[in-house]
């Protein structure tokens, strides 16, 4: 696997195409190890690499996998948005509807030409929601170095799990946010204790104003993440869970504490099995890439 063979996408940019999250691209290669698919990450200075399998599964759905330096991922979103921008790329066509099969799960994608990128949409699925134990919350808590004074006046920590579990934590506002400065050894240690993939410590959107999050997760080797957008349809789904409505959509911004202005969309509702949701975000793919064979 080579480096020319390498994609990089900024998934989740802000409306002006601003930013976005660096994610490698690439096809995958059925003589690498998970040794060599850690190494394409740091190799194109990106926090994600997502890997396009030749592979389709009996219900449709192309493999698709993600490592970060550290270790495999059972699903990324943004990884998603960066994938499907990519397969969109390498065909004529202004919209492309596709299944992704990722960690286990298939699930439909939908990837559009827009002037400023490629809009991608994912179906996230169920996402369960649960209340932290006082340890779990109180460890997570001081390992971000949130004080009395950060915390949101009505809106309380949850734990958050589309696939993999983290948890959701409210500040008062957008100074609280910026101020957060975790120490990343007892981040690691609370979330691998609690098998927590990391936090997004995040304030909510309020009226038209886009809500803006930061998500830490050391404990897959993702200090701070530019887009996090798996999180982002986590928050919709407490939102909608919290206010009682059957439906909900949002915009998150992120990355303005890394100079990676970044952006994503979320909706979610209420149905009989529980509570689903889509993501989405808006794509620059960078580099050249090769065509599919």
């Amino acid at each position: 696997m080579s480096w020319q063979d390498v994609t990089v996408v900024d998934a989740c940019v802000r409306r002006d195409g601003r930013g976005g999250s660096p994610t490698a691209v690439t096809d995958d290669d059925p003589a690498a190890t998970d040794a060599d698919r850690r190494a394409v990450a740091a190799a194109a200075s990106t926090s994600h690499a997502a890997f396009l399998g030749p592979e389709w599964t009996p219900d449709g759905g192309r493999t698709v996998r993600f490592f970060t330096a550290t270790a495999e991922l059972s699903g990324c979103g943004h990884g998603t948005v960066a994938a499907q921008a990519v397969r969109l790329t390498r065909t004529a066509l202004g919209e492309l509807h596709d299944r992704q099969h990722t960690g286990g799960r298939t699930f439909d994608t939908v990837a559009i030409r827009r002037p400023a990128g490629i809009e991608v949409w994912f179906d996230q699925g169920l996402v369960a929601l649960r209340h932290p134990a006082p340890d779990e919350r109180a460890a997570i808590v001081v390992a971000l170095g949130l004080t009395a004074d950060d915390s949101h006046p009505t809106d309380a920590p949850r734990v958050a799990a589309p696939g993999a579990p983290r948890m959701l934590v409210p500040v008062r506002d957008r100074s609280a946010l910026l101020r957060v400065h975790p120490h990343l050894g007892r981040l690691t240690a609370a979330c691998r204790r609690y098998g927590l993939l990391g936090c997004f410590v995040y304030v909510p959107p309020v009226g038209d104003r886009p809500g803006a999050a930061r998500m830490f997760a050391p404990a897959i080797g993702v200090d701070e993440d530019v887009a996090n957008a798996n999180s982002t349809g986590c928050l919709a789904a407490h939102l909608l869970d919290t206010t009682g409505a059957q439906t909900v959509a949002i915009e998150v911004e992120q990355g303005d504490s890394l100079g990676r202005p970044a952006s994503v969309l979320a909706s979610a509702r209420r149905g009989p099995t529980g509570i689903t949701t889509r993501v989405g975000g808006l794509a620059v793919v960078r580099d050249g890439h090769r065509g599919d064979n």
